[in-house]
């Protein structure tokens, strides 16, 4: 939208516009949209997706850790959007091939994706009201005391640039944690998202001590646990985070509908081992 007012493309009574113009009701706005096929910034790649769920107006895919979801800076290509594009050509007209929200390169989970514009802005609206409900399993550093949550603006990193952190400045962001099992050294969450921001769960975590395991840039070491449990946990090639669950409101007859990923073999792999040095007492049911 703002690229098509910077275009002149949206106009109030006949008259370019600026962004921060104000409106104070009665006038006239007229859209003139462009209609820009992705192929000419993406091209459609034929690259495998589990698609666990599809219709006319969404599909639900459910991405295995190590695939990025957008293009950008150093990752052009193999990416979500470029398998999107392959496998539903009608993506090409519709922005970002109606990708709505993001993982992390390195999470692994449940992905909704717009067929439509009609579909993508429902989905975004539902997001932006905080009606989407989004499960993650996280596996932390640290031995977590109580279920509870985190309420704390997350914003860009004032030194680290590629990097978020709890700030001020930021964006109000909340994340809900519930233990489902703990071990010596670390503890099984399901964490869930009221807001959507960039690296939520793994920023939220770090700042109250409890960092993912194997998280490469929200880094920390387990307290009150044993060096050879420590470098075990560590070595775990990825964040330990999976999206297991997405529910949301059909964007075309308004049905609440959810999806459910089973645990990646990595993750699950990792657990059990955990289980089979026998550290871990029960917190719940996974």
């Amino acid at each position: 939208m703002q690229s098509w007012i910077l275009e002149g493309r949206i106009r109030v009574d006949g008259h370019i516009v600026s962004a921060k113009q104000k409106i104070w009701g009665n006038e006239k706005i007229s859209v003139y949209p462009h209609i820009v096929s992705v192929n000419e910034a993406h091209t459609a790649e034929a690259i495998p997706l589990n698609i666990i769920y599809e219709d006319a107006h969404i599909l639900v895919v459910d991405k295995p850790a190590g695939m990025v979801v957008h293009p950008g800076n150093g990752n052009w290509q193999g990416t979500l959007l470029n398998a999107l594009l392959h496998h539903a050509h009608q993506l090409n007209d519709v922005p970002r091939a109606g990708i709505v929200h993001r993982l992390d390169k390195d999470t692994s989970g449940l992905l909704v994706v717009a067929k439509t514009i009609e579909a993508q802005i429902s989905l975004v609206r539902q997001l932006q009201q905080h009606t989407v409900k989004r499960d993650y399993l996280a596996v932390v550093l640290g031995e977590v005391k109580q279920s509870s949550y985190v309420d704390a603006p997350i914003g860009r990193h004032p030194v680290q640039r590629t990097k978020m952190a709890v700030s001020s400045q930021g964006k109000p962001a909340r994340t809900h944690y519930q233990i489902l099992e703990a071990f010596h050294g670390c503890t099984l969450l399901r964490c869930s998202l009221e807001t959507g921001r960039t690296h939520q769960i793994r920023v939220h975590m770090h700042s109250i001590g409890h960092p993912l395991v194997g998280d490469p840039i929200y880094t920390g070491r387990p307290r009150k646990t044993s060096p050879f449990m420590a470098q075990f946990m560590m070595q775990f090639p990825r964040q330990a985070l999976h999206a297991q669950q997405l529910s949301l409101a059909h964007p075309q007859h308004g049905e609440i509908m959810s999806w459910y990923s089973d645990l990646p073999d990595d993750m699950d792999s990792l657990l059990q081992a955990l289980r089979s040095k026998q550290i871990s007492s029960s917190h719940g049911t996974r």
